[in-house]
């Protein structure tokens, strides 16, 4: 019999594209919920839709993307400048245009934000907008569990010293556009601030039940990972689950610093832990996750090809990752989108990249 596909379905090592009509012997079995790849989504809601997420052949052949059957977790994406472009187009007029080659400096991806970004989401309604096109950006890609939060600094510039107020900024948000998501939110830090100006913004946070982990981000050379032990102490002390970004930069010795002094979770990219064996055994061995965002090495200038990006040896080295997305406004890579193009590029194989999802 004859079938169309409506999505992309990897069968075999072979990508079968939609809008094209195949010939088959086999049993397709019905898509029971959404399936979104590459931007286009599957509806699977009727019984009868032809349209396979598994086709039976003595294997089980899928669609590479985010499912509704899975949980795959958007974990390491900037709000600011992780929203939906057509979102914010539609309610703004604004266009942002998202990068088309890799960058050779941070001066560059600075211009680029002062040329798209730059003040014009500076204020409380604005930056409710953003979350509202993050949460928008998110239920498109077919994401089940998003964490997400504010950098402390925030607090005050937009929210008014209101914890309040920033919490329900991202609730109402849930709830208006990604009810069935489930939101952790995140508290943000720059290594940038002197830590006593940190502290104090934090005191607003500390104790308040709704925040599920904290992140350190920013240039990874600002100020030595030790200056935040304290932090994270109050941090570890108030159940948050630890994170911090390095190794994106930075070296394998950094990573496993910044994991020991701050006595790390997750350690966001880290992929310059693939440089040193040791290092790469002791994430393993500590069950250390981290969460990669390979587009963005690769427009970062950090990875020079995706197929041999670190990620592939960090996985077959034993060490627990996660596949994101990170700025989409900037990057224009959606989770399904990085598991698209890593297994295009060969870098992991389709049951890796499901190994990868399931865990």
């Amino acid at each position: 019999f004859s079938f169309d596909l409506h999505c992309e379905c990897l069968v075999r090592g072979r990508l079968y594209m939609p809008g094209q009509r195949y010939e088959s012997h086999h049993r397709i079995c019905n898509l029971r919920y959404e399936t979104l790849v590459r931007g286009g989504v599957s509806m699977g809601n009727d019984k009868n839709q032809t349209v396979g997420r598994e086709l039976i052949y003595g294997s089980f052949y899928r669609c590479i993307g985010t499912k509704k059957s899975g949980r795959i977790e958007k974990v390491h994406n900037h709000f600011v400048l992780g929203g939906n472009r057509r979102f914010l187009y539609q309610v703004t007029g604004k266009k942002i245009e998202p990068l088309d080659h890799p960058l050779t400096s941070m001066d560059e991806m600075d211009r680029w934000s002062q040329k798209y970004i730059g003040q014009d989401f500076n204020s409380t309604e604005m930056r409710k907008l953003l979350i509202r096109a993050t949460f928008q950006q998110a239920r498109e890609d077919g994401v089940t569990v998003l964490e997400i939060g504010e950098d402390v600094w925030g607090l005050n510039e937009f929210f008014h010293n209101d914890i309040d107020e920033l919490v329900n900024a991202f609730t109402s948000a849930q709830k208006e556009i990604a009810s069935d998501m489930e939101l952790r939110l995140q508290i943000g830090l720059s290594r940038h601030c002197p830590i006593s100006y940190l502290e104090d913004c934090l005191s607003h946070f500390w104790g308040n039940k709704n925040f599920y982990s904290i992140d350190l981000y920013g240039d990874e050379l600002a100020q030595p990972i030790e200056n935040f032990k304290g932090i994270y102490r109050r941090a570890k002390k108030e159940g948050l689950r630890l994170k911090a970004h390095v190794g994106e930069w930075g070296t394998a010795k950094d990573v496993r610093t910044a994991v020991e002094e701050l006595e790390l979770d997750e350690v966001q990219h880290g992929i310059a832990a693939a440089d040193d064996e040791s290092v790469i055994r002791f994430l393993a061995d500590h069950k250390i996750r981290l969460n990669i965002t390979p587009t963005s090495n690769i427009l970062l200038g950090r990875v020079a090809d995706m197929s041999m990006h670190p990620i592939g040896k960090l996985y077959r080295s034993g060490v627990d990752v996660t596949i994101n997305s990170d700025d989409v406004l900037i990057f224009d890579s959606d989770v399904s989108k990085e598991y698209l193009r890593l297994y295009e590029s060969q870098c992991l194989t389709a049951e890796e990249l499901d190994n990868i999802r399931k865990n």
